[in-house]
């Protein structure tokens, strides 16, 4: 495998100058960042695959093992704060447990049977996608979880840095991350992991804007959990509605700390009102505001920006 294979261009490096060690190992980062670029196409299609899934009720399931899924588990894990994705609609299955986020457990990654009793007992099935990530690609474990899971009908997603592997070669869409060999041969947490962890935040994040969890490159589903988030949340409807600090504080407390919620109380709707366009429409910002354009066409005070942002919202739609 390319990711085993030592490479000679690093073979002398434990005489190299520090200077050089660090060199050749960020001209390795660029290597990976170009891996990903090669992957646009598949990362692509795979995030369209992820929507249409994740439209229903359906979860997202991360599995790894080792420094692969401790990057897939930090993956999962930012898109409840960062965009309001519901934790009973994730899953992040690790090849042994918890322990296994902290420390390497011994023989873990080759435990077949029990990441097919974990599939099955988690219940994963037709409505879930599954995204399974491995630098070989054979990772026992994370092959095994995804086999069993595309077997009941889940969406399976790959994502490997050797070509032509089982884990690719089974998955329903399989990102393959060219990175060759490593400045260290065999430590995937270096050129494979960057272009993992890069591929996941970017397959993550496209599939929460086009599941409208973003609204002009802002949280808008972001989580007040704690005292900086609530400030964010304050600082986007400042920036989204112009009002001022006691008005959106007050909106916000109406809305349940819903940033979304709070933005249409703000530009005058009635609670139900906007809730009810919010659910209407799948909870894109745009598209509810369009809505309710649509049912209030006579409304003298819509602004300008409300206006155009009811335009984009249809003509966003008409292109779907």
């Amino acid at each position: 495998m390319e990711t085993e294979r030592p490479s000679p261009r690093y073979a002398k490096i434990d005489v190299w100058e520090p200077g050089e060690i660090l060199e050749g190992m960020i001209e390795g980062q660029f290597a990976a960042v170009a891996a990903v670029r090669a992957a646009r196409p598949a990362i692509e299609r795979a995030g369209l695959a992820i929507v249409r899934r994740l439209s229903g009720r359906g979860r997202l399931v991360y599995v790894g093992a080792g420094t692969s899924g401790r990057l897939a588990v930090q993956d999962g894990a930012e898109l409840m704060p960062t965009f309001g994705w519901p934790q009973d609609r994730l899953l992040l299955l690790i090849a042994g447990g918890k322990d296994a986020l902290l420390q390497s457990v011994e023989g873990a990654e080759d435990q077949v049977a029990h990441a097919t009793e974990l599939a099955r007992r988690h219940g994963v099935g037709a409505a879930d996608v599954v995204i399974a990530v491995a630098a070989s690609g054979t990772t026992p474990f994370t092959v095994a979880c995804l086999r069993e899971a595309k077997q009941a009908g889940a969406l399976t997603i790959g994502v490997a840095n050797n070509r032509g592997t089982p884990l690719l070669q089974d998955a329903d869409h399989s990102i393959f991350l060219d990175t060759g060999p490593e400045p260290i041969a065999g430590s995937t947490r270096m050129k494979a992991g960057t272009a993992q962890r890069i591929t996941l935040i970017l397959l993550s994040s496209l599939v929460m804007i086009l599941l409208g969890r973003v609204y002009e490159g802002l949280m808008v589903d972001v989580q007040a959990s704690n005292k900086k988030l609530v400030r964010r949340s304050e600082k986007i409807l400042s920036r989204l509605s112009g009002r001022s600090s006691e008005e959106i504080v007050e909106a916000l407390g109406r809305a349940g700390g819903s940033v979304k919620l709070a933005f249409l109380l703000l530009q005058g709707y009635g609670r139900g009102e906007a809730e009810n366009a919010l659910e209407r429409a799948g909870g894109h910002l745009r598209r509810a505001m369009a809505l309710i354009a649509d049912l209030r066409p006579d409304v003298p005070d819509l602004s300008e920006r409300r206006r155009a942002d009811a335009a984009d919202a249809k003509e966003g739609a008409a292109h779907e």
